[in-house]
């Protein structure tokens, strides 16, 4: 709690010892999907590369993935309910820099494009018929998942 008060954060909240475990452990996923296992929990799992808004950095970010059809990906940046994950702002933020890794393969440049309306929302019917945990957990939130949908550039 000290060093909690010392940093000028109150006790219990996110700070760089929180985020160095979520680094951990997406480097963990990562690793087994570079080693062919693509899923994670019961879910297909990708490797979302980004830039930092602020940093600049290159990002790899597993996420969990829906088919679209034969080409095309669709993702949720559902954040933990409160907010939309990093990962969003920095896709969207440089959307041309985007690419994905699927289990064993080499990275894709992709397109990403946020539905909106009826076309989101036939997304969405699809996400949740094949993971209905992301129905409760948009339930339990005050605000829209956004869904993206990846095409291959």
């Amino acid at each position: 709690m000290t060093q909690n008060r010392q940093a000028g954060r109150r006790p219990g909240t996110p700070g760089a010892v929180s985020r160095w475990m979520q680094h951990r452990a997406n480097a963990r996923v990562n690793r087994r999907i570079r080693q062919g296992k693509g899923t994670t929990m019961g879910m297909d799992v990708l490797i979302l590369h980004t830039v930092g808004v602020r940093s600049g950095e290159p990002r790899e970010t597993p996420v969990a993935w829906y088919a679209d059809g034969d080409d095309a990906r669709l993702i949720v940046a559902s954040g933990g309910g409160k907010r939309n994950p990093d990962w969003y702002d920095n896709l969207m933020a440089s959307p041309e820099r985007a690419a994905i890794e699927l289990a064993g393969r080499d990275a894709v440049p992709v397109t990403p494009r946020r539905l909106e309306g009826p076309d989101r929302d036939r997304a969405w019917e699809r996400i949740t018929a094949a993971n209905p945990r992301m129905a409760k957990y948009q339930n339990k939130s005050d605000r829209v998942y956004p869904v993206l949908r990846l095409t291959a550039r």
